[in-house]
């Protein structure tokens, strides 16, 4: 599989952890200067890239406020002269319980990352990219873009939206030589995870168990997968959800 990305830019939101953080290290690895992005302040992804050898940007960012995404794809513009890919990664779950009981705060906290978040990052990635030619877009859209979780009402609802509005931006940008894409994965072994079973060790054997292939997926497996959906290997693939959730979606 060609997956050379030199002189290609990535940016990666939500890169300091998970599956952000892998994918980052791997758009690295195909030779991308890589721009990380997060509102946390966790320089590891920088460190590990900097072993590489590759050459990095951090831009703190919030994505869930239009002025700092704005200013993520205005910095990596005025750094690196273009913008070749992105890796819309950044999302929480959101608290767990049934939708009746949900507040306006939880829901619009969820919605302004989850969903607000990547419709940000393509309204300035998009043009940036336009003007040299064309580029690759992956979101991270989650299983839960594909079927319902009980116990999860906006984050089921956000994920699903963030599959609508891929859709809709690969076929606005199509004839643009811009390419959009959403992974959707499945039940992985990220801090995310780790969180839900907080630290019971019986609770992630049961999500292993769930899973048709019998284990946990890894952040690297994802971040593989946006790798080739941002590749020239890709060149005839947009506006799909792609499940990388170990068989869990064909139960």
């Amino acid at each position: 599989m060609e997956t050379n990305l030199k002189n290609k830019v990535a940016i990666v939101t939500g890169s300091s952890f998970g599956i952000g953080k892998s994918t980052a290290i791997e758009f690295a690895k195909g030779g991308a200067k890589v721009v990380l992005a997060d509102v946390n302040a966790d320089d590891t992804t920088a460190q590990e890239i900097a072993k590489l050898g590759g050459e990095y940007l951090v831009i703190p960012c919030d994505v869930s406020i239009e002025t700092e995404v704005k200013n993520l794809v205005d910095q990596t513009l005025a750094t690196f002269g273009r913008l070749d890919l992105a890796f819309n990664n950044a999302g929480i779950e959101g608290a767990s319980m049934p939708l009746t009981e949900y507040t306006d705060e939880h829901w619009d906290q969820l919605m302004n990352i989850n969903l607000k978040g990547v419709w940000y990052g393509m309204k300035y990635q998009i043009p940036a990219m336009l003007k040299t030619g064309g580029g690759s877009i992956v979101n991270n859209a989650s299983i839960a873009g594909l079927v319902g979780f009980a116990g999860a009402p906006a984050y089921v609802a956000s994920k699903h939206a963030v599959v609508g509005l891929t859709k809709n931006a690969a076929l606005d940008f199509a004839k643009q030589n811009i390419r959009v894409n959403a992974v959707c994965p499945g039940i992985i072994h990220t801090p995310m995870i780790d969180r839900f079973a907080a630290g019971n060790p019986e609770t992630l054997s049961q999500l292993a168990a769930g899973e048709p292939i019998g284990r946990i997926g890894l952040p690297q497996e994802i971040a593989t997968t946006v790798i080739f959906l941002c590749s020239e290997a890709a060149s005839f693939i947009t506006g799909q959800a792609i499940a990388v959730d170990g068989g869990w979606t064909t139960q």
